[in-house]
């Protein structure tokens, strides 16, 4: 009796093992599995519309991922053939849409308190907007920087914007694709630059 006990013992644990083993292997299957989904970190952008994360898999992107940078983590897809897609990398702390400090060169600062914050806004649909009054340095004339944006907030090509400089004065707001913001193309002294002109402008 206890040799038939023992023997039935083996012979559940045998099935015990087959079992998990079973549930592992199709945990790893993504045919067995389905569909789904994690966070990644890009560690190489391609040029043929693929990116490639920190843990070397190559991720189609889908058109909503227009701007793809290294560094960024991104939300991975994977269908159940084991194809990867990603839609776009996943909010930063301090999320798209939310007004950020423009960097202002010396001598530039906001205008008062009556008016915004010197500030840029990445809006997430490849568009960033400027909002304040930059108050201009002493006897500024011709083209003068106000400031400079960060990688993210700057434009691939020249934004161009009127804007006004002095009472009844003005001028252009350029937003480079360097990165700098400068008035120019006005007659006589600047007393300020009017970023609020730059309501959105293209990044890409």
């Amino acid at each position: 009796m206890s040799g038939s006990s023992s023997s039935m013992a083996v012979h559940a644990e045998l099935a015990d093992a087959i079992l998990t083993g079973s549930v592992q292997a199709a945990a790893a299957t993504p045919a067995v599995r389905g569909a789904d989904w994690r966070l990644a970190v890009v560690s190489t952008v391609g040029t043929d519309g693929t990116v490639t994360t920190s843990d070397s898999i190559i991720v189609r992107r889908l058109d909503t991922y227009l701007t793809p940078t290294v560094g960024d983590q991104i939300i991975l897809m994977r269908s159940s053939s084991g194809n990867w897609i990603t839609p776009g990398r996943t909010a930063p702390a301090t999320t798209a849409g939310t007004w950020q400090p423009l960097s202002l060169n010396t001598g530039w600062s906001t205008f008062s308190s009556a008016y915004y914050t010197c500030a840029y806004r990445i809006n997430g649909d490849g568009t960033a907007s400027l909002s304040g009054l930059a108050r201009a340095p002493a006897s500024t004339t011709g083209t003068a920087t106000v400031g400079t944006l960060p990688a993210a907030a700057t434009p691939a090509k020249r934004a161009r914007h009127v804007t006004e400089v002095a009472v009844g004065v003005f001028g252009v707001l350029d937003i480079n694709a360097d990165g700098t913001i400068q008035i120019t193309d006005y007659s006589g002294t600047a007393s300020w630059a009017a970023l609020d002109v730059a309501t959105r402008y293209r990044l890409t």
